[in-house]
């Protein structure tokens, strides 16, 4: 696909930031182009409410918004993709379902991210690169495992996992297209970073 994607990809997280949707206007304000809304545990009704108001604010700022895992609700608001878990739908069946949607996923190794760019994914994330508050008990797999995916994947790959501005520029240089995380962006969304995306 002949697509240029931002190079920072912001994820949404309700539970931790009771005021998220403040927070992301102000990030989009400061340039952030790629949002993800990330929701577990939720009704589908729930889901489908938020994702509106979240279509209807980054469509206010030209941003992509995909869904996470949801296909149906990315669909019904008109979300310009949706990011699978590795225990959703493979890619494939998706892009059967409607070719036109974007498609990132969620790897977690390198013959996860390359089975993903097989099966049609628009784009990976691979995941955690470095420790992560959000998964504590879950090893990293360091930049080098970054740097090969980045070398032997022909589509974007995301470094995600206690990702942070000091540690950009490592992910950058291990081959990374782009960053994706919470913390990193939601946490400083007062902060003078600036619009790099």
């Amino acid at each position: 696909m002949d697509l240029t994607l931002p190079r920072l990809y912001a994820i949404t997280d309700r539970k931790r930031y009771p005021d998220w949707l403040e927070r992301l206007e102000k990030l989009l304000k400061k340039g952030i182009r790629m949002v993800q809304l990330r929701e577990k545990e939720i009704s589908g009704a729930e889901y489908y409410r938020l994702a509106l108001q979240v279509r209807e604010l980054t469509g206010a700022y030209n941003a992509l918004l995909f869904i996470n895992d949801r296909l149906d609700i990315a669909m019904a608001v008109g979300a310009d993709g949706v990011h699978l878990p590795d225990s959703s739908l493979p890619p494939k069946v998706v892009k059967d379902i409607n070719p036109k949607i974007l498609v990132g996923y969620s790897a977690h190794s390198i013959d996860k991210a390359l089975w993903a760019q097989s099966q049609g994914a628009d784009f990976v994330t691979l995941s955690p690169i470095f420790k992560t508050q959000s998964h504590p008990e879950v090893e990293p797999i360091g930049l080098q495992k970054l740097k090969e995916a980045s070398e032997k994947l022909s589509i974007p790959v995301y470094a995600l996992g206690g990702i942070t501005w000091e540690k950009i520029r490592l992910c950058y240089k291990n081959g990374a297209y782009g960053v994706a995380g919470i913390g990193m962006f939601f946490d400083h969304v007062d902060s003078d970073w600036g619009s790099n995306g």
